[in-house]
């Protein structure tokens, strides 16, 4: 089997956005470095987090290689269809086998079969039983979600295996113990269903892998492409009232047609948040009849699962599988294929922390007091001490307290304006002042200083033009949305160099404000000081060239004195120059 879990997270294409943590219902989802991944010993494979993430970082595990490996052992492989296909795929019942057929299956059952099955079995099980709640085996999602999170209801589920697994054990009992069967449907938990009951289902395609292998085989392909001939029909039969199953309603709808008795309340409800709710205040004691509920993780039911391709409506897939639902003139009352399973709880193991250690986690995300709880829900948990726990357990990260985050930088970017030796200010679109640092106030401020310095909100809210002369400066950038720098600029007495600066086009805009007039002051008197020393160092240079000058000449006549001196002594004196 693939080792990869059936619901997995790209981390590259991960965002910090924590959606999949506010949609995931048992929050089976960790935080590490800024990127979620799914902690398989807590999932449910709904597929929830897949839908919900806006990066696609979220993925459903790709099973269409493996079906192409069984497929190339040329062994004989077959296909439980699941009832919602009549929805989803707008052909005729003999296109769609006939497709199937084509990419190289033996045949095509309806799952729907096993359904039926299921159905006759439960009626029966709520007749003879003497238990005063039951609770459907049918959605994989369900039964986890009682294993897992309410092991005490584990006893009430219905002991029998889903029409998924009875369809395959149909198929099995019809054409051989050694055939192949993939399961496709809308279900990504059917893939963790498959990999529990190997013996049965050898791996599962949601219709969308089947959709895309579809189009990767033949295209955009039309229907009148596609050969049919009278051996591509459901083997081994056509279902009938089990393809109600998909729509929320349709098991009971089933049943009720197999026939139950009148002390028997028949539930539906869809969604984990219900049935969790549901369950947490049941009190078998205030109820005088026996109770069967439909549960479905899917809001809707399976017509809304995960894995349903496309955005097709709801409304038409539903009205599309009503349209080829023929049924039976009689239901038997025994069931031909049962296959039992006896659930066993393995509850989460869940460990509680003291207030001591809730606190020291609280004060990590600065939750010092319970007016620091916000129980905003940025984080994707409910509340504060959620998070604080998942801390604890390491599964979260400090840094997805959003309010935490915006504190921490407001702190740090107070502290830069603070601190720095330049006057700053913000200001909005109407240049009205938003934050202004010390150093600004006491430049531009004069004798008003004090008064502002002592206000909390120091100059937030004056126009801008009222403080400084050089507003248009900023203006400009505002307007124009690219940075503008002055040097030099004069003000009274002063001189600045001015940076603005866009911070939302449009909307924001910042100043950083230097006083340069005494590095000015120093830069003139190093200049004139230069020139000083220039100007004497020439003079002494031409010094020097004059006094080489005279030097150079008094040793020439004195050389040429020599010479005519000891030419005359040898007789040559006539020959010198």
């Amino acid at each position: 089997m693939n080792t990869l879990f059936p619901v997995y997270t790209l981390k590259n294409e991960c965002h910090d956005c924590y959606r999949c943590i506010r949609e995931c219902f048992v929050k089976a989802i960790q935080i590490k470095d800024g990127h979620a991944s799914v902690l398989s010993g807590k999932c449910l494979s709904c597929g929830r987090c897949v839908r919900a993430c806006p990066s696609n970082a979220k993925r459903i595990r790709n099973d269409v290689g493996r079906v192409k490996a069984l497929l190339g052992r040329r062994e004989k492989v077959f296909v439980s269809l699941a009832p919602s296909w009549a929805g989803v795929f707008e052909y005729p019942a003999a296109v769609m086998v006939a497709l199937l057929k084509k990419l190289g299956f033996t045949g095509v059952g309806e799952t729907a079969l096993g359904a039926q099955e299921v159905s006759v079995a439960t009626a029966a099980i709520l007749r003879e039983g003497g238990q005063k709640l039951y609770i459907s085996s049918a959605c994989p999602v369900i039964v986890d979600h009682v294993r897992l999170y309410n092991p005490r209801f584990t006893g009430n589920i219905v002991p029998l295996a889903s029409p998924a697994l009875t369809n395959a054990k149909m198929l099995k009992d019809t054409y051989g113990q050694d055939i192949r069967v993939v399961f496709i449907g809308p279900c990504v938990a059917k893939k963790t269903e498959a990999h529990n009951h190997p013996e049965l289902i050898d791996t599962v395609l949601t219709f969308e892998e089947l959709q895309h292998w579809i189009k990767e085989e033949f295209g955009d392909m039309e229907e009148s492409r596609l050969d049919t001939t009278e051996d591509d029909g459901f083997v081994p039969e056509f279902s009938h009232e089990g393809a109600l199953y998909p729509i929320e309603g349709g098991m009971n709808e089933t049943i009720k047609q197999v026939g139950i008795h009148d002390d028997i309340n028949m539930m539906t409800i869809s969604s984990l948040k219900m049935f969790d709710k549901a369950l947490k205040s049941f009190n078998s004691k205030k109820i005088n009849k026996k109770i069967f509920i439909e549960a479905l993780a899917c809001l809707g039911g399976c017509v809304n699962g995960p894995g349903i391709s496309g955005n097709k409506a709801v409304i038409n897939i539903t009205s599309g599988i009503l349209e080829k639902i023929y049924k039976r003139e009689k239901i038997p009352l025994q069931a031909q294929t049962v296959v039992e399973e006896i659930y066993q709880s393995t509850p989460i193991e869940t460990r509680e922390y003291s207030l001591e250690d809730i606190a020291q986690a609280m004060q990590k995300i600065g939750k010092c007091s319970v007016d620091d709880e916000l129980n905003c829900g940025g984080c994707g948990y409910p509340a504060c001490r959620d998070l604080a726990k998942a801390l604890l357990s390491g599964e979260a990260e400090p840094s997805m307290c959003v309010s935490y985050m915006r504190k921490i930088a407001m702190k740090k970017a107070d502290a830069m304006l603070r601190c720095m030796p330049s006057a700053s200010v913000i200001a909005d679109s109407d240049l009205n002042i938003l934050e202004a640092n010390d150093m600004f106030m006491r430049r531009f401020c004069g004798d008003s200083y004090e008064f502002f310095a002592s206000r909390q909100d120091g100059l937030k809210g004056t126009a801008l033009d009222r403080i400084i002369e050089f507003s248009d400066v900023i203006m400009s950038a505002l307007n124009t949305g690219r940075d503008i720098s002055r040097e030099h600029f004069p003000v009274n007495d002063r001189l600045y160099n001015i940076s603005a600066f866009t911070i939302e086009p449009g909307a924001l805009v910042g100043a950083i404000i230097t006083d340069v007039t005494r590095t000015e002051i120093n830069r003139e008197k190093i200049v004139q000081r230069a020139r000083e020393v220039i100007s004497k160092n020439v003079s002494i240079v031409q010094e020097i060239a004059c006094l080489l000058g005279e030097h150079m000449v008094e040793t020439e006549t004195l050389l040429n004195s020599i010479a005519r001196d000891y030419g005359a002594s040898d007789g040559k004196g006539d020959n010198v120059h």
